[in-house]
C-alpha cells in the first residue's frame, strides 16, 4: 500500500509528518528521514487498532478502489 505523507518543518526543529489518507496517523522526527520512518510504524499502528475493533464490531470485508 502506499499512502500520502504531508511534511512540514515544526518551528521548534525537526519534521511532522500525517498521512493524508489516515488522519489519525501522525508522526514527528529530527529528520525528512526519521519522521518517514516513524510515520511508518503510526500508519501499521492505526491500520492494526481500525482493524481489531472492526472485528469486535462485526463482519470485515476488504474492497479495492482505483483512483486516477
Amino acid at each position: 500500500m502506499q499512502f500520502t505523507i504531508k511534511l512540514e518543518e515544526s518551528d521548534d526543529g525537526g519534521y511532522t509528518a500525517q498521512c493524508l489518507e489516515i488522519p489519525a496517523a501522525i508522526s514527528e522526527g529530527n529528520t525528512k528521514e526519521e519522521a518517514l520512518e516513524n510515520i511508518r510504524e503510526a500508519i501499521q499502528l492505526v491500520l492494526e487498532v481500525t482493524r481489531e475493533q472492526a472485528q469486535v464490531l462485526g463482519e470485515i470485508a476488504t474492497v479495492e478502489v482505483s483512483v486516477g
